[in-house]
């Protein structure tokens, strides 16, 4: 089932036709911008001289740095008046990053959204509940205006309030769910709590995003929930949700290179990478007209997969999101990725569905501590068989991280619940 068809199995050739014509206007466009205009001259780009899709590479990178640096609208190709909407970052360090739409930036997203709810099957028949976050953050507008387009009943829930979504649920017969990961363990525990059975529920589907989550953790709220869950990708400075997006065969997500340009790059020297090698994801927005980005360094890190998917569509698919450049964290010299640490955890069906890594420094030396939560219905309070599911997951966090954590197991509940993004590093260490 597909959206638009012509486009999601567009020959390669004819993509590529397509992206070359759209990143000459976008070009055109940024090139009129102060941010752009300057970043252009002092670089002796001639946008002219970009012939191919392969003269990108010539064209220098943008980083969030430089979206804050062009605060508050030192990136926008066009007057305020055709600006209807801004969004913005949560600006945790330094100034937020804005991005500003027209209408037709708006409904742009939105098709694209739909586009990717219909590649995983959903149809107009669904009812959609929104348990994201709305306001400056793009994940809960954009999910929702491309679930209205496709034609599904919108419950805006947003994020929190666990009864009352439950109750939602259950009245308006919701069939999926747009949650992040660590929300929607959370969720189908007070589910379990309130003596309900989540596999007797009408929710068949269940959208993540928002934060790292390994792929064992996916299986989890799978098997918990009794549901379908599907990887997505979106960022806000490419316009939220609607990046890329997992199909109903789930082997990768969908990037929808009608918009964007893709490319891998080394993240230490900025060379491009051929499609299958592992690296940082660079996007350049090709359809947007109030804020067209050039070459915008996502610090994420993961790889393209340019075999064919048995789906038809003929865009490239990104593997899950590994990790990131600037939150891998350097512990006694090994670098360590949260979302290894949380396959491992994850494998465990003893362990519960939250957990905390802290580190700290003693005597100048690195100090991991994890703290996890047990599985409620697998708790039985006996010491030694909480000693033999410390000892295992020491073993397997080693074998994988080459770190000896120390293990603190707890009851279940014993960590604050995530209602939106979870807070899984606590790094206190100091210089």
């Amino acid at each position: 089932m597909y959206w638009n068809k012509d486009i999601e199995t567009i020959s390669r050739k004819d993509l590529e036709a397509l992206q070359l014509k759209k990143l000459h206007k976008a070009l055109q466009a940024t090139s009129t911008t102060p941010f752009y205009k300057k970043v252009f001259e002092e670089n002796h780009i001639n946008i002219d001289a970009i012939k191919t899709l392969e003269h990108i590479k010539d064209l220098p990178f943008t980083s969030k740095n430089d979206l804050r640096l062009s605060y508050p609208d030192g990136m926008v190709a066009v007057p305020r008046k055709e600006i209807v909407r801004m969004h913005a970052s949560s600006g945790t360090t330094g100034k937020s990053t804005v991005i500003f739409y027209t209408a037709k930036d708006i409904k742009d997203w939105a098709d694209l959204v739909a586009r990717c709810m219909v590649a995983t099957g959903a149809t107009p028949d669904d009812v959609f509940q929104n348990m994201m976050g709305y306001g400056l953050f793009t994940g809960g507008l954009g999910l929702h205006y491309g679930a209205e387009l496709l034609g599904c009943m919108v419950i805006p829930a947003a994020s929190g309030n666990t009864l009352r979504q439950i109750q939602l649920m259950q009245d308006f017969e919701t069939t999926i769910i747009h949650i992040t990961p660590s929300y929607c363990l959370h969720l189908v525990e007070v589910i379990r709590a309130e003596g309900i059975d989540p596999y007797a529920m009408t929710v068949k589907k269940a959208y993540l995003g928002a934060e790292p989550y390994s792929e064992a953790t996916r299986k989890k709220i799978e098997e918990q929930f009794g549901i379908d869950a599907y990887n997505s990708y979106g960022l806000s400075e490419m316009n939220g949700p609607g990046v890329a997006f997992e199909c109903t065969y789930k082997n990768g997500m969908h990037i929808w290179e009608d918009y964007y340009i893709v490319e891998i790059i080394n993240p230490d020297t900025g060379e491009v990478l051929p499609p299958g090698e592992e690296g940082e994801l660079v996007l350049t927005h090709i359809n947007r007209e109030a804020m067209p980005i050039i070459r915008y360094r996502t610090r994420d890190l993961t790889r393209l997969i340019p075999e064919p998917c048995p789906c038809g569509r003929t865009h490239y698919r990104i593997d899950r999101i590994k990790g990131r450049t600037d939150d891998m964290l350097i512990v006694s010299g090994v670098n360590v990725f949260p979302s290894q640490i949380e396959t491992v955890l994850m494998k465990f069906p003893e362990v519960g569905n939250n957990y905390q890594i802290i580190l700290d420094r003693e005597n100048n030396l690195d100090r991991m501590h994890i703290k996890v939560e047990l599985y409620s219905k697998l708790f039985h309070g006996d010491i030694k068989e909480i000693e033999r599911i410390k000892n295992r997951l020491k073993e397997a966090l080693k074998a994988l991280i080459t770190i000896n954590p120390r293990i603190e197991l707890l009851e279940p509940g014993s960590l604050p619940p995530s209602e939106g993004k979870a807070k899984r590093v606590i790094d206190n260490r100091t210089l």
